[in-house]
């Protein structure tokens, strides 16, 4: 038997009733990463650049009462600056391919410093020594150093903060009032992987309280249920979209097309290319 998924997360499958019942998990890895890492770029740039408010003030008819002001709207420049030579960091959360693919669209930025906290650095002292692989990748994207790092220390030296981790009960809250609180006051959080990655309480206060910049959301707790009384979207620098990582007709046609492969392989006992290894 065999059921298969039409995504590549799985945290929302009961893996162990399926491995009981030895029910094979199809699932659709890859053929997602360049549009996941594209929505997370768009949300980078419209979190810094606070294009949600503008966007809510355009459609509320207010844009002729917003006067001219030389710093209106302005939000922190991304990358090295006007001059080139400002330092930047970007912090990962999980360092997987869409990970590395959205490090790779945002490098003609100007990227000082990419950090990455994995399951062996995220609880780490002190942060770790560039491997072979990171000195290869700095040298790819020219940026000029990539190694893991402690969470506290990604969210205290990173002027920008991207989830993109696994869901599940390990990471669950990830993202606490803890890491926000050491966190840049210019530093912005996407995150385009699983709500419960981060506290919704805790990201509320923090841009009440301007412990953050911003905050850009693909994904959010308690999804769909999101209503238009929910806190975040009172906030004008929280920038949420509805679970849109992978919606282009390319991704989502070669997705469908992945799942019935597997169901169909699955089915005739052959074997399945993209399987959950439960």
């Amino acid at each position: 038997m065999i059921t298969t998924l039409r995504s590549v997360g799985y945290d929302h499958i009961e893996t162990s009733a399926l491995k009981t019942r030895r029910i094979k998990l199809g699932f659709t890895p890859d053929v997602l990463t360049f549009a996941v890492a594209d929505l997370t770029v768009l949300l980078v740039l419209m979190a810094t650049r606070n294009a949600g408010e503008a966007v809510s003030l355009v459609k509320a008819g207010k844009w002729p009462e917003l006067g001219f002001s030389p710093f209106l709207l302005c939000g922190p420049q991304i990358g090295s600056g006007v001059y080139g030579t400002k330092p930047y960091t970007v912090g990962f959360i999980g360092f997987g391919r869409i990970a590395k693919m959205a490090l790779k669209r945002l490098s003609p930025y100007g990227i000082s410093r990419c950090l990455y906290a994995n399951r062996r650095s995220a609880k780490a002292s002190n942060p770790l020594e560039s491997t072979e692989e990171d000195t290869a990748l700095a040298r790819e994207m020219n940026i000029g150093l990539v190694h893991a790092a402690p969470l506290s220390y990604i969210a205290a030296e990173s002027d920008l903060v991207i989830v993109l981790a696994p869901g599940g009960p390990e990471t669950h809250h990830i993202v606490d009032e803890g890491f926000l609180r050491k966190m840049k006051p210019t530093a912005v959080l996407v995150n385009t992987s699983r709500g419960t990655l981060v506290d919704t309480d805790a990201l509320v206060k923090a841009l009440q309280e301007n412990w953050i910049w911003s905050a850009g959301l693909d994904v959010v707790e308690g999804e769909p249920n999101i209503t238009a009384d929910h806190p975040l979207l009172q906030l004008p620098r929280a920038v949420i979209l509805p679970h849109i990582g992978s919606a282009t007709l390319d991704t989502r046609e070669a997705m469908a097309r992945l799942a019935v492969e597997n169901l169909v392989n699955g089915l005739k006992g052959e074997r399945i290319e993209h399987q959950v290894s439960l």
